[in-house]
């Protein structure tokens, strides 16, 4: 079959199902806040400067009217919408400041108001949806258009409507759209969009191909094995909107707090009223207990920390993990690339059967040159090192319970683990020992056991025993598919008490269930095994690079692969409470303060306005020493 390397168009897709406005607040959305501040703004500016002009008294107040129709009515209809679901959150003062300001034709405080209002959900919105941006780069990625051969030529259609068995032609520098098995060509491909790895992989004939994977230089032929919806890529998408619909508001300390502060301010307002006789005491109070450090300066102190984050190196996906970071009581750590390096060494090479341990090493370097198994690269090293030479491979496929295959020089080579082997070649291998290992088959017998080191990280020990005097976990977990004698042997360098060994993604995902139901849970992880656990703890975080699928499905992703960033997500995450706090609890203060002076008649609704703009630039002001670097970020 011809493999022209022709030119083709490439498409790449448009903003697809991934970015509906119900992952996250949408852009109409942002766009109506916006309108709204800025509507406001403009108002009030027109109405200080007629204010000083010859112009009649109703000409005055014509730009407020009209910001109180544009923009509070919205408002109000979505205060109505979340009262009828039962949901008083921290705005209901002001919705009712702004109808009571209409009704005794205060139209400067009740434009005030809305200007609080607007700009203060405005700035949720914009967070919310910075935060989102990865999803939306990963929507754009995967092409729509397959180059299909039909007929000995090739046809371009659309993705969705590949089947299994259908061959496609990816051209160099194409995305693979569909998971499949290459049927002719050889190259590479990089996948680290999809396994976190930072080299390309070698693809010959045999080779699976993972949609979303990057070709290389060479064209390849692939047999599709599996439908678009179906793919690799497919389930990525999907939990990483899982993890996006897990978002939850950024005011939810606010509306804790608002709770107890509305109906509070409600009725020092009424009692004010009543006992005065003056219903402009009822607006004064309400205007000036309008809770704006609430709505205003808990989204800054938010979108502060997250910019600190960022450039410390960790990245924010999900707001709620600065609240519940502090409560964890529990941590659960993977292995491989969270308490070790991640890069394994090959140690040993015990030859069996007479084999010449330069010749397993060589054979099994060719293999792993077409593996994505964490143990390639220190094949491959070792064999580099030892200046040999890589003989060519055909036929690699992997099939299920037997490892890595193929024919080369002539022999079946396998690549599996002890686990896959017959009871009676069990007897040819020398007893299990820590670290890990891998078995060289040469035409069905034992030819070498491979043994490897993964080290833990330097600042491990030092991380783990600080973690219940300063950060006050009770319980700490190492929770591996990894085998028992390794699991162990880094758990006890680590100080790390329970280790639960050989577990499969689905009972890792049943044990953090288990623990999350004890206790608030801090899961650790970086592979892709690790993503449903990271879904289902309390608290998820990625450590590394790693994958885009545990990076999707984490709270945070720790872009440096060292734990005293993990530690001073930590701190950052007190530090934003403490601060939110702050703003929140010290506005409200303030605001309870000048709820006493309005109340007693010593402020009018627009003092009590003006007063409540200068308590919420406190708030803000304070707010925003969350994007300030402090002078100590870690403890270890």
């Amino acid at each position: 079959m011809a493999t022209s390397t022709q030119h083709l168009p490439t498409h790449t897709a448009e903003p697809g199902p991934l970015e509906s406005p119900g992952l996250a607040p949408g852009p109409h959305h942002e766009f109506a806040n916006t309108l709204i501040a800025w509507t406001a703004l403009t108002a009030l500016a027109l109405h200080l400067a007629l204010r000083f002009s010859p112009a009649p008294h109703w000409l005055i107040e014509l730009p407020l009217i009209l910001a109180l129709v544009a923009g509070g009515i919205p408002l109000l209809f979505r205060l109505v919408k979340k009262i009828l679901h039962l949901q008083f959150g921290s705005d209901l003062l002001a919705g009712i400041s702004i109808v009571t300001a209409v009704a005794l034709q205060q139209y400067l405080a009740g434009t005030l108001i809305v200007l609080m209002l607007g700009g203060g959900e405005w700035l949720e919105s914009y967070a919310q949806r910075t935060a989102s941006g990865a999803l939306r780069a990963l929507a754009r990625r995967m092409p729509t258009i397959a180059h299909r051969w039909e007929n000995e030529t090739l046809a371009d259609v659309d993705v969705t409507s590949l089947l299994p068995g259908n061959l496609i032609l990816i051209m160099p520098h194409e995305v693979s759209p569909a998971d499949g098995v290459v049927v002719e060509g050889r190259g590479s491909m990089d996948e680290s969009f999809l396994t976190g790895e930072p080299y390309g992989i070698a693809k010959a004939v045999g080779s699976e191909v993972l949609s979303g994977a990057l070709n290389g230089a060479a064209a390849l032929t692939v047999r599709v094995e599996r439908t678009p919806a179906d793919s690799r890529y497919a389930r990525i998408t999907k939990v990483m909107r899982e993890a996006e619909q897990r978002k939850i508001r950024l005011q939810r300390i606010g509306d804790t707090l608002g709770a107890w502060f509305t109906p509070l301010a409600v009725v020092i307002a009424i009692a004010a009223w009543l006992l005065s006789g003056d219903p402009m005491r009822f607006l004064a109070v309400l205007v000036v207990a309008t809770p704006c450090p609430l709505i205003l300066a808990i989204p800054v102190a938010i979108i502060g920390t997250i910019s600190l984050c960022a450039r410390r190196g960790i990245i924010i996906r999900d707001a709620a993990i600065l609240e519940h970071l502090e409560t964890c009581r529990t941590v659960i750590f993977d292995k491989t690339g969270t308490l070790t390096v991640g890069r394994p060494v090959l140690t040993e090479v015990l030859p069996a059967g007479g084999t010449n341990p330069s010749r397993a090493l060589q054979l099994a370097a060719s293999l792993e040159q077409y593996s994505r198994h964490p143990l390639a690269p220190a094949v491959l090293d070792a064999a580099k090192n030892a200046h040999l030479t890589l003989l060519a491979v055909e036929d690699v496929h992997e099939p299920p319970g037997f490892g890595l295959r193929a024919r080369i020089a002539g022999h079946m080579v396998t690549l599996t683990g002890r686990k896959h082997l017959a009871p009676d070649q069990l007897a040819a291998l020398p007893p299990q020992a820590g670290g890990l290992e891998c078995i060289v088959v040469i035409d069905g017998a034992i030819a070498a056991t491979l043994r490897f080191r993964d080290e833990p990280r330097a600042d491990v020990r030092k991380f783990i025993d600080h973690l219940a005097p300063h950060h006050q976990m009770r319980k700490m977990i190492l929770l591996t598919g990894d085998r028992e004698p390794e699991a162990r042997r880094i758990a006890q360098l680590a100080g790390i008490p329970t280790v639960l060994a050989e577990k499969s993604p689905e009972e890792k995902l049943a044990i953090v269930r288990q623990e999350t139901a004890l206790a608030p849970t801090l899961f650790v992880g970086d592979g892709v095994n690790d993503a449903p656990a990271l879904l289902a703890a309390t608290v998820g975080v990625a450590l590394g690079a790693g994958t885009d699928v545990a990076a999707a499905a984490s709270g945070a992703v720790i872009l440096e692969p060292t734990l005293r960033k993990l530690d001073e997500l930590a701190h950052i995450a007190r530090r934003a409470r403490i601060i939110l706090l702050q703003s929140a609890v010290g506005g409200m203060a303030l605001s309870l303060i000048a709820i006493g002076f309005a109340a007693a008649g010593h402020l009018s609704p627009v003092a009590g306005a003006v007063l409540q703009e200068a308590i919420d630039l406190a708030a803000i002001l304070n707010a925003m020493r969350a994007a300030f670097v402090p002078k100590t970020l870690s403890d270890i």
